[in-house]
């Protein structure tokens, strides 16, 4: 069985008609599949509303009791129910999860050190044959980045992280492609030139890149997560514009292609 894991970025989240485009085209991919979803910046403006102050930390939200209560309803709620009523609409029987949900990915609260990051949590496992299940009854799981920690209980998680352990989990049996859908169309070697993406990725080049300052910010953590999964034996992994969903799937010309050697 063929399953293709993908992940969609916040800022096609944030986007209507973007991720209305994005839902047609995932609903007809013919392999199984997995979508992970980002949050965007829904959670910011809804703490906003509700006076709760937004923290950052490079790029990364700190997630403390108020904060924690916001991304639950967000990202559990209404980015995730309506990213999964979207794809009903169109043909594809999608059910929500959150990591709690079954137990499906359990994490651990992330150790405090330099920095408290709150109720973030780092994953530990992931359940794949409850996945594989929904699976088998063609149902498509929609991830939210949530996941569970038993002593902690729900913790924000990094959906770029939580789309790579899900890809990683699932190719211990099954051949399992990785697609990092966002706004750009690949890894850029001018951030400021959208036409400017890089082919093909190694860990040789992506060392060279990042000492260079051509690869930098919210990008190293996004191919780490790829470099990991490509490492665990995921087949293909390619990070891509949404728009470039189905080639990508069909053919793997789209985007950066990430590869070991």
């Amino acid at each position: 069985m063929t399953v293709n894991v993908i992940k969609i970025g916040g800022n096609v989240i944030d986007n209507e008609a973007k991720l209305q485009k994005f839902i047609k085209n995932f609903a007809t991919l013919k392999d199984r599949k997995i979508l992970v979803h980002g949050g965007g910046k829904i959670a910011t403006k809804i703490a906003a509303d509700l006076h709760i102050e937004t923290k950052m930390v490079d790029g990364r939200r700190i997630t403390d009791e108020p904060m924690r209560e916001v991304v639950t309803m967000v990202y559990g709620g209404k980015v995730n129910k309506h990213v999964v009523s979207s794809l009903q609409q169109n043909g594809c029987n999608a059910i929500g999860l959150s990591g709690a949900d079954a137990g499906v990915i359990l994490a651990q609260k992330r150790p405090v050190k330099e920095i408290d990051y709150g109720f973030v949590g780092d994953i530990k496992s992931v359940n794949a044959g409850f996945i594989e299940s929904l699976l088998n009854q063609n149902i498509t799981p929609v991830f939210a980045p949530l996941s569970f920690d038993p002593e902690h209980g729900m913790l924000n998680t990094n959906a770029d992280t939580q789309a790579s352990e899900v890809a990683r989990a699932l190719s211990e049996n099954h051949e399992v492609n990785l697609i990092y859908c966002f706004e750009k169309k690949g890894v850029l070697l001018n951030a400021d030139d959208d036409d400017s993406v890089i082919p093909k990725l190694n860990p040789e080049n992506y060392e060279k890149y990042k000492a260079e300052g051509v690869i930098y910010a919210g990008m190293i953590p996004k191919l780490d997560n790829a470099f990991a999964a490509v490492a665990a034996g995921v087949n293909k992994v390619i990070i891509c514009e949404a728009d470039q969903l189905q080639l990508a799937v069909e053919t793997g010309e789209a985007g950066t292609a990430i590869s070991l050697a």
